[in-house]
């Protein structure tokens, strides 16, 4: 969690240099993010972590198989 925390302020960070605001402005995040219309990349980076752990679940080739991995340890 320490990872996607970073994440998602680094993100809020750019959001709020790419509008020009700065904390004195006192504009809450929702209305940042409702101005600057991008999707959150911590969901993203979740998703994509899912499909990836499926992907890996439905190999036959012996690698990492249904025997090897019954769900993902994050």
């Amino acid at each position: 969690m320490g990872l996607i925390r970073r994440l998602r302020v680094t993100q809020r960070a750019m959001e709020t240099a790419k509008l020009g605001v700065s904390l004195r402005n006192q504009i809450r995040n929702v209305e940042i993010r409702r101005r600057v219309r991008v999707t959150d990349e911590a969901e993203i980076v979740a998703k994509l972590k899912w499909q990836w752990a499926v992907h890996i679940v439905q190999r036959k080739d012996g690698r990492w198989g249904p025997k090897g991995a019954a769900a993902p340890n994050w």
